[in-house]
Formats: structure tokens, C-alpha cells, sequence
């Protein structure tokens, strides 16, 4: 055999043995894009079994998609179950790109578009706060368009 034909099966089984690793370290994630919009449920925490606490939102947008109103259609729902006696914080939250500035008034604008949402449905304004972290809790500090698009969100907690 010549030194040309070892070498090109060193590179060979060099490289399929790179593709492997990569292949066995990446990390699998159960979310999904639509469009701009992350749909997974890998980051989503529950205010009860069933109903998502957190909806995201498109890029540089405050309105809500389909998946979001249902979302929120249900968060109403078992906010009327659980009675007038708990109030909420609606937190809204931006991806790191823009500025400072401009992620509080957009994380202010989504968590008062989920607030405004929520009481279309009956719940009352007077148990809702809304409060804006901008980019400053990303729930993935990621910098890639998953990352942005699971930062791109707003969340219902209970206040206490």
C-alpha cells in the first residue's frame, strides 16, 4: 500500500470518529421552532399539572401567537378554579440582543399583552402585576436562535 491510501483511510476513519463524538455529545432537545417562535416544552414549568406558566413570543414582537392564547386560555381557566384569593406577576422577558432599554419595554409590552389576555378571560386586573426583567434572566444563556427564541417569553408566577 502506498503512503497516499493510508492516509486517506487515517483521515477516514479520523473524521468518522469526530462525526461520532459530536453526534454522542450533543445535546437533544425536545423543543420545536415554528417559524421564529420556540413551541418546546423542554423549559416550561407548570402553575398546575396541565397548564404552561410561560407563552414566547416572535422576535422584537409583543403579540401573542395561537399557541400562546391557548396557553393563556388555560392559565385563566384554573385561575378562576383556584377562587380570587391569589394574585399573579406577569414577567415579561427578551432574548439579549438590543439594548438595556429597549428589552424592559419589550418584556413590559409582552407581560401587559399576556395581562391584558388574561383578563379578557375574567381574571381580574387587580390580582395581575406585570414587571419586565428585559434580558437580564435568560432561562438558556445560549447565544444562538434557540436560545433567543427560549429567552423570548413571558411567565405567570403566583406573587407572594
Amino acid at each position: 500500500m502506498n503512503f497516499a491510501a493510508i492516509f486517506k483511510r487515517f483521515l477516514v476513519v479520523i473524521l468518522a470518529g469526530l462525526a461520532l463524538t459530536a453526534c454522542a455529545t450533543q445535546k437533544k432537545s425536545t423543543g420545536q421552532m415554528q417559524g421564529d417562535v420556540y413551541t418546546g416544552s423542554d423549559t416550561v414549568e407548570y402553575l398546575a399539572t396541565g397548564v404552561k406558566d410561560r407563552v414566547f413570543f416572535a422576535t422584537n414582537k409583543s403579540t401573542l401567537t395561537t399557541a400562546s392564547r391557548d396557553t393563556l386560555r388555560k392559565q385563566a381557566a384554573w385561575m378562576r378554579a383556584k377562587g380570587k384569593s391569589l394574585s399573579f406577576t406577569i414577567e415579561g422577558h427578551a432574548d439579549e440582543r438590543g439594548t438595556r432599554e429597549y428589552n424592559l419595554a419589550l418584556g413590559e409590552r409582552r407581560a401587559n399583552a399576556v395581562k391584558d389576555y388574561l383578563m379578557t378571560y375574567g381574571i381580574s386586573g387587580s390580582r395581575l402585576s406585570v414587571i419586565s426583567y428585559g434580558k437580564e434572566r435568560p432561562v438558556n444563556s445560549g447565544s444562538n436562535p434557540l436560545a433567543w427564541s427560549q429567552n423570548r417569553r413571558s411567565v405567570t408566577v403566583k406573587a407572594n
